[in-house]
């Protein structure tokens, strides 16, 4: 593994972060960590005011995927990524917008600078944090691995739309974003190849603002939420 941790974040990479609630000092007590999901369903239920523990778990993994989007983001814009030990990913509870939530707390003496190979922090990423989380919270309830995967990947659209528009960004990001898709990284871990899936060939510029998912996030279902702006259930 690649541990050589030696950047400090801007003001900056620090109030992006904030803006998907991803905090380095947590703003409440931790409730559970990134080992231990599975069995932080039922709390997640209850903060959530979800009915019953699949709805839950997709609440859940749209907070987990503010997170990977950060990641991404942070790779794209700072080439610099969180990779702290899975326990080291924490969350707390906090109030939006009226709302009672689940936020993110990362210790910020694990972000270090992306590796020469991007591919490798790629994997790292979608394999070690984003897959290890949907693992865990499929093993204890009946949810498709489609609808966790969508949860996250609606954020990228709006983050890789801005950086192809950004001339001095726009080479790395297209970089990236072909990393994103890779073929031997999703062969690595899934039978699918769940971003291929999702994208259907078109770049974010296409799918902004359409019924890109296949599935519903249950985001309707849960008390003083919406129907999120991909649902592909008819209104």
């Amino acid at each position: 593994m690649y541990t050589t941790y030696m950047t400090n974040l801007s003001s900056d990479q620090i109030q992006q972060l904030n803006n998907y609630s991803v905090f380095i000092q947590p703003n409440g007590t931790i409730l559970f960590k990134g080992n231990d999901i599975a069995n932080a369903l039922p709390i997640i239920k209850l903060i959530s005011s979800s009915p019953n523990e699949p709805i839950a778990a997709s609440f859940f993994m749209r907070r987990v995927g503010m997170f990977i989007s950060m990641q991404f983001y942070m790779m794209t814009m700072y080439d610099e990524i969180w990779d702290g030990p899975i326990e080291q990913l924490q969350f707390f509870s906090t109030t939006e917008y009226g709302n009672k939530t689940i936020s993110t707390f990362i210790p910020p003496e694990y972000f270090r600078d992306v590796q020469e190979n991007r591919k490798l922090d790629v994997q790292l990423i979608w394999e070690q944090q984003c897959f290890s989380i949907i693992k865990q919270l499929r093993l204890k309830c009946s949810i498709s691995p489609l609808v966790l995967w969508e949860n996250v990947f609606g954020y990228l659209l709006w983050h890789y739309y801005t950086f192809f528009e950004n001339p001095a960004l726009e080479e790395k990001a297209r970089n990236d974003w072909y990393l994103l898709k890779d073929s031997s990284i999703w062969e690595s871990f899934s039978t699918k190849e769940y971003f291929r899936l999702y994208l259907k060939d078109q770049q974010p510029a296409e799918l902004l603002n359409t019924t890109v998912r296949t599935t519903c996030c249950f985001s309707k279902d849960i008390p003083g939420l919406q129907k999120c702006g991909f649902c592909p259930q008819s209104k």
